[in-house]
């Protein structure tokens, strides 16, 4: 009953959409099961009124109604869908904030950036400094822009009373767009498995007026336990269960992108610089440069060396390496895995075919 009372313009959307969809669906399914009940008791074996119709093969009325009226459900759960899938889709920066309330100009969302970790969830406020574990605060109707990834897992991030879930994966980024409408505290949880803590993965989602948000915010900063630096989230993201709420005083700038990169630990290559230099190999400008197309398959490499295939090698190309089968020597006495016997070209069967019985009698 928590996705039915929502606190957040897209749960209430998403919580429209499924009683809209279940009252469509009702249209049929409740006639159905009416109709399989009075068929039941007016075709009983014991009702002296009833009709026997051996000759009956075919009705219009009834082909209309049972091809016409499943047709417009679809047709019309079809339409919804298609509108609703674009309306709410969480990549989608928001409208408005509530029905009616269109977001003032000059608004500014709120960056969260989020990661789940065995088994807990890391809130880190690039805007604020902040960090925070198992509790997630949020002004009332400002916009929220939430950046999501994973540390080792596939997860999902899921709020029932703010929005939808979205998936997340180690190495991705994904986002959601949501608003919160009233004050008050929920919370939010996996949607996903992931082992042994999944039933203690949970965090409080606390919502709060502007004033209280940012008393919330000071808070934070002087009683938190410190600064979120890469050595403390190495030793934050080891997998532990039931973790109480932390809050981190500060945040090491970048840390989400390293670790969006899998690189938080010293000495690892960031994922998007591997990436930069490979390209950048191939003669492809990185992302956000202006260069060439990527080279095609037949295209010759930046370097210049164009590999030939083994096919086209000559014999003195070929060699032998370790790993060849050495050929057998020109003295060698001959067999059948000697090149150049004629029993190799031979290859119409592995073993000489036994006359009929040859067999039998060669056991006996």
């Amino acid at each position: 009953m928590v996705v039915m009372n929502p606190t957040g313009d897209i749960a209430l959307q998403q919580r429209n959409l499924i009683l809209l969809s279940t009252g469509v669906m009702l249209l049929i399914i409740v006639p159905v099961i009416v109709l399989t009940v009075l068929f039941a008791w007016r075709y009983r074996r014991g009702n002296p009124n009833k009709n026997y119709d051996p000759g009956f093969t075919h009705s219009t009325k009834v082909e209309l109604v049972i091809w016409t009226c499943p047709l417009l459900i679809i047709l019309t759960l079809g339409a919804v869908t298609w509108t609703t899938t674009h309306q709410l889709d969480p990549f989608r920066p928001l409208d408005r904030i509530a029905p009616g309330r269109p977001i003032p100009p000059g608004t500014k969302p709120l960056e969260v950036e989020v990661v789940s970790l065995d088994w807990k969830w890391l809130f880190i406020y690039p805007a604020q400094g902040i960090a925070t574990v198992n509790e997630l605060a949020l002004p009332v109707d400002r916009p929220v822009r939430f950046k999501i990834t994973s540390a080792n897992q596939f997860s999902t991030f899921y709020a029932p009373t703010m929005a939808g879930m979205i998936y997340v994966m180690p190495g991705m980024q994904s986002q959601l767009h949501a608003v919160i409408n009233k004050p008050g505290e929920s919370w939010g949880y996996s949607g996903n498995y992931t082992g042994a803590g999944h039933t203690d993965n949970r965090f409080r989602l606390r919502a709060m007026d502007t004033g209280a948000f940012d008393q919330w915010i000071a808070q934070v900063k002087t009683s938190g336990q410190g600064a979120l630096a890469p050595a403390s989230y190495l030793a934050l993201e080891k997998p532990s269960e039931k973790v109480p709420v932390m809050h981190f005083a500060s945040v090491t700038p970048g840390l989400f992108g390293r670790v969006l990169n899998r690189c938080v630990q010293p000495g690892t290559p960031c994922m998007i610089d591997v990436m930069r230099h490979d390209m950048a190999r191939s003669g492809v400008v990185p992302v956000g440069g202006h260069g060439p197309m990527p080279p095609g398959r037949d295209t010759t490499p930046a370097n210049g060396l164009q590999p030939t295939p083994a096919l086209e090698k000559t014999p003195a190309e070929k060699d032998i390496g370790p790993n060849v089968t050495q050929p057998a020597h020109p003295g060698a006495a001959p067999g059948a895995k000697r090149p150049g016997d004629p029993r190799n070209r031979d290859l119409s069967a592995i073993e000489p075919l036994l006359a009929p019985g040859a067999l039998r009698a060669a056991r006996a």
